[in-house]
C-alpha cells in the first residue's frame, strides 16, 4: 500500500459534453471535494498527471468533478477509471482522536480476550453501516466489525486492540 498517496475519489466517466467527469468520492471528510483545487489523476498504464479542479458539486450518488483545459468528452474520456489523489502530507485534518481508514491498514489485530494477534488489517469492506476490518484468519477471509466502543488503537504500536464477538473467527 502507498502511503505517500491518498485517493479521494475514482473519476468513472466522462458525464455531459463539456469535459464533466462522474466521481465517486472516497473520502470521509466533509466538503473535501468542494474545497479541493489541485490534486493528482493516476491514468491508466500507471502515469500520474497534475490535475486543476475547476468545481465539484453533488449529483445523484456521486460526484461531478470540472478539471482546468478538459473540455469536451473526448478529453474528459482520458480519465475514466483514474484514482484522484493529493499527497498525504496535504489531506485534510482530522479531530483528535479519529483516524483516516488508510493509516489501519496492516496494523495487528489483537484479541483483547487472548492477547493474541489474530491478523493484519488487509482492507475495508463499508456497505454504509458499520465499517467492517477484512483479515484473513487461517487462510479464510474473516470481517470484524469496527465498533470503536469495542476496539483501541495503538497508532504508534500499528495494532488495534478489538474485542472479538464470541465465535466470530469460527464462521
Amino acid at each position: 500500500m502507498n502511503r505517500e498517496k491518498v485517493v479521494v475519489a475514482e473519476l468513472l466517466r466522462p458525464r455531459g459534453n463539456r469535459g464533466e467527469i462522474f466521481a465517486r468520492s472516497t473520502t470521509d471528510v466533509p466538503g473535501r471535494l468542494e474545497t479541493l483545487k489541485h490534486a493528482h489523476a493516476s491514468l491508466p498504464g500507471n502515469s500520474s498527471v497534475p490535475v486543476a479542479i475547476e468545481d465539484a458539486w453533488r449529483h445523484k450518488d456521486g460526484w461531478v468533478l470540472k478539471l482546468a483545459g478538459v473540455d469536451s468528452i473526448n478529453e474528459a474520456e482520458r480519465f475514466r477509471g483514474a484514482d484522484l489523489w493529493v499527497a498525504a502530507s496535504e489531506r485534510a485534518a482530522l479531530p483528535q482522536g479519529e483516524f483516516f481508514q488508510s493509516d489501519l491498514i496492516d496494523c495487528r489485530i489483537i484479541d483483547t480476550a487472548t492477547g493474541e494477534c489474530i491478523g493484519t488489517l488487509e482492507r475495508w469492506q463499508d456497505y454504509g453501516g458499520t465499517p467492517l476490518m477484512q483479515i484473513t484468519v487461517h487462510g479464510r477471509e474473516v470481517l470484524i466489525p469496527f465498533v470503536p466502543a469495542y476496539c483501541e488503537i495503538d497508532l504508534a504500536a500499528r495494532s488495534i486492540r478489538v474485542n472479538v464477538p464470541p465465535g466470530l473467527l469460527e464462521l
